[in-house]
């Protein structure tokens, strides 16, 4: 019966804090260093959830030749970088993570 305590509770406080924006729509105006930063935020998201992927091994840092994800994130930065195509970016990091670890 707890879990169904704590998954009830999450759910009212997630909608509470959703609808707390959308209430406040038109009412408060965050200060424009808050709104010239905010396109940053979806990059800083994906740079936390990617980078300990691609720099961990065995919970270790690693940027040596034992670490094929590195090298192949290297790949999917120029690739993206280069050509700016998110499906060839995911497609060159897959084939350059799959030729490294073939190679070792």
């Amino acid at each position: 019966m707890n879990l169904w305590f704590v998954l009830v509770g999450s759910g009212l406080i997630t909608f509470a804090i959703r609808l707390s924006f959308i209430a406040m729509a038109g009412r408060y105006q965050p200060p424009s260093w808050f709104v010239v930063l905010l396109p940053f935020v979806p990059i800083a998201a994906l740079t936390a959830l990617i980078a300990p992927d691609l720099l961990l091994v065995a919970s270790q840092l690693s940027f040596g030749l034992n670490n094929p994800r590195f090298w192949a994130g290297l790949v999917a930065i120029a690739v993206a970088a280069w050509r700016k195509n998110i499906l060839l970016t995911i497609g060159c990091g897959f084939v350059a993570l799959w030729a490294i670890q073939a190679l070792q």
